[in-house]
């Protein structure tokens, strides 16, 4: 039963939020939203995949009974769509609200592999708020983060003349951050080892570069570094039944090998569909302590982005994909110790948070990285494509993303 008492509660309160960083608060807060598909539809699309479908489960219930349950969107695919909401549509710029929010930008060279010393390098490839890795993205750490421009040369290598195009070169943001986090290299460029004081700067450069990255994780695999969500979301729907329907692919020109397929379709129908944002406060509070790591002022600013995504992501109807438009009916949140409490969900002041961590210039770090290897096929390079390697893979296993 929803308690009605909000006494204890106050979101809009920057005084009360600060509270939720003292050592004696709550381990971790839980927003809960009832939401419906737009337009009082029955059916919805959950997210599925070829030859899985969708996911629908026994959950366990009391007396022995069960709920179908159907996973509408995992933690994966839920910070995507919290990161989505930051961006000024499908543009690489920030939300008006997130001005002066450090973040990390690949950009490369205006004309495919043609560098050249007057390029302004301003042809942006994606963001650390559009790739699945965060920081730990390839298009980053493989990129030129201190660079210069050096000319063409002939050189001479066991007798033979080699043609040395001009090019950039510099220090790659990799090379930058493990300088940074002050880890120790065991094995050059394989093994490291992180000292427990060391976590206090791998928190800082972290936050410096992409206080994102805090919020829904991120994993540096070479470096055996793995931050988890502070912010973990799930969608659910209760009561789920599966709806099967067909749909067919018209080739009316014949120019195509498929013909004119006719395939399965599956929706969904549920009593409830619920998101569940939970804050893991206590993590957060582990991001400094005294003098060490983040100040109080930084970890604030991670709590009012958290909340400042899940409130933008509520306000309005969001479609999670094409066949899921949901709008929210109403918000709860609850602790480890306090009851759920109907709210309406706080507008947060961004700015004043942002303002307040005093970041240098504005905010955004370019790394680059060569048109001639980004836009070059892997089956001519003879290498596999950016952000396709072991250490991409294995952050995707780990981070689920």
């Amino acid at each position: 039963m929803t308690n009605t008492a909000t006494e204890w509660i106050d979101l809009n309160n920057r005084e009360f939020r600060q509270t939720l960083l003292e050592s004696h608060s709550p381990v971790c807060l839980v927003v809960k939203a009832a939401l419906r598909p737009v337009g009082d539809l029955d059916r919805f699309q959950p997210a599925g995949f070829p030859e899985i479908g969708h996911v629908i489960y026994n959950a366990p219930r009391g007396n022995g009974s069960v709920d179908k349950v159907c996973i509408v969107d995992s933690p994966a695919s839920m910070a995507n769509h919290l990161e989505t909401i930051c961006m000024d549509g499908p543009t690489c710029g920030l939300h008006d609200d997130l001005a002066g929010l450090p973040y990390v930008r690949c950009v490369t060279d205006e004309t495919a592999g043609k560098p050249s010393e007057d390029d302004q390098l301003q042809n942006v490839v994606c963001t650390s708020l559009t790739e699945g890795h965060r920081l730990a993205s390839d298009y980053f750490l493989d990129g030129l983060v201190e660079r210069k421009w050096i000319a063409a040369e002939i050189r001479q290598t066991d007798g033979k003349e080699e043609n040395i195009p001009a090019h950039w070169a510099g220090k790659t943001f990799r090379e930058k951050l493990r300088s940074d986090f002050s880890i120790i290299e065991v094995a050059k460029d394989k093994t490291y080892f992180v000292p427990p004081q060391t976590w206090w700067s791998i928190y800082k450069t972290v936050f410096a570069y992409d206080p994102n990255s805090l919020i829904h994780g991120i994993m540096f695999a070479r470096e055996q570094i793995k931050i988890s969500r502070f912010l973990t979301a799930h969608l659910e729907a209760f009561g789920a039944s599966r709806v099967g329907r067909s749909g067919v692919k018209f080739d009316r020109l014949g120019k195509t090998t498929s013909g004119q397929p006719i395939f399965a379709v599956d929706e969904e129908t549920a009593s409830e569909i619920r998101a569940t944002f939970i804050l893991d406060l206590a993590l957060l509070r582990s991001y400094g302590r005294k003098n060490e790591g983040l100040s109080s002022e930084q970890k604030q600013l991670l709590l009012d982005l958290a909340l400042w995504k899940i409130g933008r992501l509520l306000r309005k109807p969001f479609r999670f994909r094409t066949g899921c438009f949901l709008i929210k009916e109403q918000v709860s949140i609850s602790t480890e110790t306090q009851e759920q409490v109907e709210i309406e969900f706080p507008v947060i002041d961004m700015r004043s948070a942002i303002e307040a961590c005093k970041f240098d210039g504005e905010g955004i770090t370019d790394v680059y990285y060569p048109s001639d290897k980004l836009y070059k096929p892997s089956s001519e390079a003879g290498e596999t494509p950016a952000d396709d390697t072991t250490s991409a893979a294995v952050a995707e296993d780990e981070m689920g993303e």
